[in-house]
């Protein structure tokens, strides 16, 4: 990350922050602000209470995700599937240098409050790195964190999640569960983290696959973990046996508070902050969030239909997890139909709506996917509705019931009818050297 900030402030990629900005609320409404006008990242160097500098919106376009996979077409799922076919390479683990990292306490970092019910500062970008108990395989998930003290966060494992299965295998022998939270790693790391794989799979060997070679590592000072070592910051801790106290609300991805619960406690054993460390912010519910959130869901539709469909190119979630659009060369009358049915059983919480494009249509963008759909057919037969179809299951609650697929692609015998207009040398065009 380190890396990837400086090369963006050389040239002028980054929004600069020079004054001072208060960790509660103020950071959070300047960070959404500026993602309503731009997907450029943003560059805090001033936080009042802490010395250490914050960055957001790391991830905030599909672009980005794009050129640190090299996937310079932007299909980025099919770039993605190419590497998963890299050999894995196992970790190389080195000592620290000398000077290169130092101590630090937790309330040397920014004490970020993001919405306005949050029950106190968390931690959102934190990645959580833990070896299974029993066979040693090793999990990066991401996991919000409740700043309590320095010693103490309290931390919400989704049921789902293999973590929560690995502290409930420590828990179950009485132990504790060392973890390591990471802050501000390779953004390969941090890409790894938002991509769940089998549970017998290591998300260390998808990252050797995502940069085709070994990951460098380094061993923590307080547990026994190894962690990537070009990460800003590192809390290492353990996950308390048998500990739950009350954590939350707080202000979650779909745009609503999560209630107080009793959730886990990590022991904070210690920290690790490198040597001009940036703090990384992580709005959630905002376009970096679900920029991330949407990796695993992407390629997990992307590689079900391509399994079985001809003609899919690409995969994104817009605006948010519960849209998925899929991008198609129209093969046939009625593929666009195959496609809705096929993406609906790919995930039975997050597929609740999915919109075909053709081709030529930004898959990214909801204005040119709706656009489409509204310009290349009836409105009222390009529709599919799959009703009471269980989402989300909250008992009573019914808001995620029911699916909803949009064919937004044009008539295989038209589509002269339906050529783009285009201006000459749009893409070309830099507005930095027009406007002041």
């Amino acid at each position: 990350m380190k890396e990837l900030i400086e090369r963006w402030v050389d040239s002028g990629d980054i929004q600069i922050v020079e004054r001072e900005v208060d960790p509660r609320f103020e950071c959070a409404a300047v960070i959404a602000r500026a993602q309503r006008e731009s997907d450029r990242p943003i560059l805090f160097r001033n936080i009042k209470g802490s010395a250490l500098p914050v960055a957001s919106n790391l991830f905030g376009s599909r672009q980005r995700l794009s050129e640190y996979l090299g996937a310079g077409d932007g299909h980025f799922c099919q770039r993605w599937a190419t590497l998963m076919k890299n050999p894995v390479a196992p970790p190389t683990v080195v000592p620290e240098a000398d000077g290169e990292f130092r101590s630090a306490s937790l309330d040397e970092l920014p004490q970020l409050t993001y919405f306005e019910k949050d029950a106190a500062p968390y931690i959102t970008s934190g990645i959580f790195l833990a070896n299974q108990p029993d066979t040693g395989v090793p999990n990066l998930s991401y996991h919000r964190g409740m700043h309590i003290s320095n010693d103490e966060v309290r931390v919400r494992l989704g049921t789902s999640h293999d973590l929560n299965r690995y502290q409930a295998a420590a828990e179950a022998n009485g132990s504790a569960l060392d973890a390591a939270i990471l802050i501000g790693p390779p953004p390969e790391v941090a890409m790894a983290a938002a991509s769940p794989i089998p549970p017998d799979e290591s998300e260390l060997d998808l990252v050797s696959r995502l940069i085709g070679g070994p990951l460098k590592m380094r061993p923590c000072r307080h547990v026994a973990l190894d962690v990537p070592y070009d990460t800003e910051i590192v809390i290492e801790g353990r996950i308390l046996p048998n500990v739950r106290r009350p954590e939350g609300p707080f202000g979650e991805f779909l745009g609503y508070y999560v209630p107080q619960g009793d959730n886990h406690v990590l022991e904070v054993l210690g920290v690790t902050i490198r040597e001009s460390a940036t703090y990384h912010a992580l709005v959630c519910g905002s376009p970096e969030d679900q920029r991330l959130l949407e990796l695993a869901l992407c390629n997990r539709v992307f590689a079900h239909l391509d399994g079985t469909l001809r003609g899919i190119l690409d995969v994104s979630c817009v605006p948010n997890l519960l849209n998925t659009v899929v991008k198609i060369d129209k093969h046939y009358d009625g593929h666009a139909r195959q496609v809705i049915l096929g993406a609906f059983g790919v995930h039975h919480d997050f597929v609740k709506s999915v919109m075909v494009v053709d081709a030529d249509v930004d898959l990214n963008d909801l204005s040119d996917v709706y656009w489409a759909f509204l310009t290349r057919g009836r409105a009222d037969d390009r529709v599919i509705i799959v009703p009471d179809v269980p989402g989300f299951y909250y008992g009573e609650r019914k808001e995620h019931w029911g699916r909803i697929g949009f064919d937004c692609t044009m008539a295989m015998d038209r589509r002269a009818d339906f050529e783009r207009k285009q201006i000459p040398g749009i893409d070309d065009i830099d507005l930095r050297d027009y406007v002041v």
